[in-house]
Parts: structure tokens; sequence; C-alpha cells
């Protein structure tokens, strides 16, 4: 009876050791059979940012990757739900494409542009994207946030794009900028292409803030050379920031002064006086 029981009390040391190993090698593989799972189990179609929030009149370019987890390559058939109106492409390596094929266990990063038709109003919208493969698709769900339109433009107050300068002076010219989009404007740059030698100058020469449906006064000085000849010149304002632009095409009449005018007089008078003075001298002869 004592040498059963101290058989039986061996036995019992010897099973904290077993049950060690045993729940090691458990969690081993525990941890590897995790890992698969994980592996196998991580999406095909990824974005690096599913959500995106720009203008209107703003392009959203989604950065995503495509994973073939099949034993042989495919060819995936790419395609986006859009509200109506809207237009998207999808590129790769800068190339426009439909569809790609990708090798066994290899990964493509396509770029996905999407531009929103210019009526749509604010808001959230889901945008499902598909990669499909014979009878598999993938899905990616992406939003969009429409906030609202940056526009601006520029024109005159009395809408009136001409007037009237006399060579060899300068012409004040009342601009007026008009946020006309549903976003504030910030650091709208005010800029002129003249007439060669011409000099166009601004105040104030940058808006710093522009609400939407405010609009703004600016007054252009345009400077006319001395001895610009008579004519209509046309002189291009701008106004923008990296959001928007608007550019006015203003077309300025030049005139000579009418001290030029009477010179011009006199020397016609005194070459036909000298003419005069030489026949009467010499016609005789």
């Amino acid at each position: 009876m004592s040498a059963r029981n101290n058989h039986h009390r061996r036995r019992i040391k010897l099973n904290p050791h077993s049950l060690f190993c045993f729940l090691l090698v458990s969690m081993l593989c525990s941890k590897q059979g995790s890992a698969q799972v994980n592996n196998h189990s991580s999406p095909p179609f990824t974005a690096r940012l599913i959500n995106m929030e720009a203008a209107t009149n703003t392009t959203f370019t989604y950065n995503t990757r495509l994973h073939n987890g099949a034993a042989a390559s495919r060819v995936y058939q790419l395609s986006a739900s859009l509200p109506p109106g809207w237009s998207s492409s999808f590129k790769v390596e800068g190339v426009q494409v439909t569809s790609l094929n990708i090798d066994s266990e290899k990964t493509q990063d396509i770029s996905l542009e999407i531009n929103p038709a210019i009526e749509t109003k604010p808001g959230k919208y889901n945008i499902p994207v598909l990669a499909v493969t014979g009878t598999d698709s993938a899905r990616l769900n992406l939003e969009a946030v429409v906030k609202g339109t940056y526009t601006v433009t520029l024109t005159t107050p009395s809408g009136r794009l001409s007037d009237e300068v006399t060579e060899g002076n300068r012409k004040e010219i009342h601009l007026l900028v008009k946020n006309t989009g549903t976003i504030t404007l910030d650091n709208l740059d005010l800029s002129g292409q003249a007439p060669p030698q011409w000099e166009a100058a601004f105040v104030p020469s940058t808006i710093t803030r522009l609400e939407p449906g405010k609009d703004a006064e600016v007054i252009a000085t345009l400077s006319v050379p001395d001895k610009t000849l008579a004519g209509d010149y046309v002189t291009n304002f701008s106004v923008k920031n990296p959001n928007a632009s608007s550019t006015a095409a203003f077309r300025m009449t030049v005139k000579t002064s009418a001290l030029t005018g009477w010179l011009g007089i006199l020397v016609i008078v005194a070459a036909l006086g000298a003419v005069y003075y030489l026949i009467r001298k010499y016609g005789r002869r």
C-alpha cells in the first residue's frame, strides 16, 4: 500500500512540468494560428484615407491598394458608384485604367480621382468602389464630404470694362472683387498684365479675407508712357489665390494730348513754310 502511494505521489510531482510544457506549446500554436487568420482575413481592397473633405470644384484623390491573395494572377474590373453628374477615373502609375492584372500574392497601388458635379450641395456622400474578378469582388466604401465652392469674380462697380486716358498720364480704375462661392476666400492677390512700358498698381494689392456673398473694392492705377500712339490697348486684371481665380480684360483708349497736337500742327506749318520759302527763293532761277 505504501509503494502504491509513493508511485502516485511521483506521478503528481511530474504533472506540473508536463502541464507547463503543454501550455507553452499550446500558446505558441495559438499565436501562429492567430497570425495566419489575421493575414488571411485582412481586406484585399484598402485606402490610406477613406474620408476626404474638399470644395465642390476640387478633385477628391484617394490612394488605394488592391491585393491579390489567390494562387494565380487575376484581372480586376474597377468601378465606382457615383451621384448623378459626378465623374471618376482610376490611375495606375499615372495612366488611366478601367481594369488591371495583378499577379498572385501581389499588391497594386491605385489612385482614384473623383470630381463632384458643380451644382452639388454641401454634405457627406458615400462612394462604393468595386474591384470585380470573375465571381469574386472586393469592395471599398469611401466618403466625400463636400463643403461648398470656391468662386471669385472680378469686374467694375458699373460693369463697364473700358475707359480713356491721355498719353503720359495716369488713370484710376475702380475694380470690384466678389466672392460668389460658399466658402471664405483668404489672401486674394491682385495683378495686371499691361502693354509694354505701362505700369499697373493696386490699392490694396491683397485682400486678406472675403466672406461668401461679400465684395471688396480695389483701385487700379494705370500709368501710360509719354509718346504712346493713339489707339486701343488691353490690360488683363487678375485676382487669385490657391483655390480660385478670375480675370477681367480692360480696354483703354489712348488719346494724344492737346500740346502734342499743336506741336504736330506747328511742325507741319513750319515744313510748309520752308517749302514755300525755297520755292520763292530758288524757283525763279
